[in-house]
């Protein structure tokens, strides 16, 4: 007898646990529409208008979440990647001898240090290039670089801090968009 009981409960139990958090299917289509609309409006992913600086620029990506996580090792990775890819792109020397600072740099702070020069290289370099999709935002933390501030790219609107990592991480501001 009981365990007709249970048999009997289980369906009517999932019933009413998927109808009490709102997982029936006419909830679900609904929050499917806003989702995929929510989807179109979000921004295109960033693409420079010239593939080696494009190739550049994911590198670069990767330096600044790496700083911006506090990781040392990944940081030097990235350099190396970015100093191999700017012997790719003509106006990328002096980015290419910044990422090769920050890949020998002994510490997390020199490596940020030479983050600063990098930052203004890239930014200087994605105007001259272009976007042909997406938006960058010219982020900007004031107590960087001797609390003259400093700049970084990124894609998205969220400030995650490379130069105070862990310690600041939303320490910052967006300066300009780049289209």
């Amino acid at each position: 007898m009981l365990k007709q009981t249970c048999k009997a409960a289980i369906p009517v139990l999932a019933i009413t646990l998927l109808a009490a958090c709102g997982n029936n299917p006419t909830n679900q289509s609904a929050g499917n529409t806003e989702d995929t609309a929510t989807a179109a409006v979000a921004a295109a992913p960033v693409k420079l208008k010239d593939e080696k600086a494009q190739q550049l620029y994911q590198h670069y990506v990767h330096l600044t979440t790496a700083l911006a996580n506090d990781d040392s090792a990944e940081a030097k990775n990235a350099g190396n990647a970015i100093e191999a890819a700017a012997k790719e792109v003509p106006a990328a020397a002096t980015i290419g001898q910044n990422a090769q600072k920050i890949a020998a740099a002994p510490t997390l702070a020199a490596q940020r240090e030479q983050y600063i020069g990098l930052s203004n290289e890239m930014l200087a370099l994605v105007k001259a290039t272009g976007l042909s999709s997406g938006e960058l935002y010219v982020d900007f933390c004031p107590m960087a670089n001797n609390e003259e501030g400093a700049v970084w790219l990124s894609a998205t609107k969220a400030i995650k801090n490379p130069y105070f990592g862990n310690d600041m991480p939303t320490c910052g501001e967006i300066k300009e968009t780049i289209k």
